[in-house]
């Protein structure tokens, strides 16, 4: 079992989409909600999104709407093929903190050259690995790591039984079937397969709802 606590959260409308189809997400849920996801990422060791999420949305990922001298966590960003533009935001912003690229291989030289740490995280289906990730991690000294995109990630990390906690954002609004979906296929068989959550907490913020679960 990893040291590594690894939360999911995830900020979805009542049909438990991320998106419109054309990728479309801001903003689904309100400023409180935004706001409070800042603080559980100065909370956290490190951030970690997808590269889909990173490429379309751009984000810096910093904690900014929590009082100075706020932690900033590590931003990492999960890229099997090193995608991850160097003018992006977020690499940009080095100076605030540690930008990591985790690939499945390859040096990927253009991001050492921009300040961007690279980790081979690779698997055997060539794509990063997310017990490997977590692994690197855990030898890095973070303790505490929050997923915060896209759907393929999610799911990726909820086959492999590395989620430790939900942190699930609903927004009162109906999206549809062609949004795009919070976790991609989980490849399930039988629905005793299915990753349990045990329910700990609802908490009302501004118009939107957070349900915490954690794993059974």
């Amino acid at each position: 079992m990893s040291a590594v606590r690894v939360t999911l959260k995830l900020a979805t409308s009542l049909d438990g989409r991320i998106a419109l189809s054309d990728g479309t997400s801001q903003w689904i849920t309100g400023p409180q909600a935004r706001a409070r996801s800042h603080e559980m990422r100065a909370a956290h060791d490190g951030v970690l999104v997808g590269v889909g999420t990173a490429l379309a949305d751009d984000p810096l990922l910093t904690a900014r709407t929590v009082p100075p001298p706020a932690r900033q966590p590590v931003r990492i960003v999960a890229d099997s093929e090193g995608r991850t533009p160097p003018h992006s935001r977020m690499v940009r912003s080095v100076h605030l903190g540690r930008v990591i690229v985790a690939v499945a291989r390859g040096s990927h030289e253009e991001l050492h050259a921009a300040g961007v740490e690279v980790w081979n995280c690779g698997g055997r289906d060539g794509r990063v690995a997310p017990s490997e990730l977590v692994r690197r991690a855990e030898v890095e000294g973070l303790a505490s790591l929050m997923i915060e995109g896209g759907g393929q990630l999610a799911a990726a990390f909820l086959r492999e039984g590395l989620v430790d906690q939900l942190a699930w954002f609903r927004a009162p609004i109906l999206i549809g079937g062609d949004g795009l979906p919070a976790v991609a296929a989980l490849g399930l068989r039988r629905m005793e397969d299915a990753p349990r959550w045990r329910h700990a907490a609802t908490e009302r913020i501004g118009d939107d709802t957070l349900d915490t679960y954690l794993k059974n």
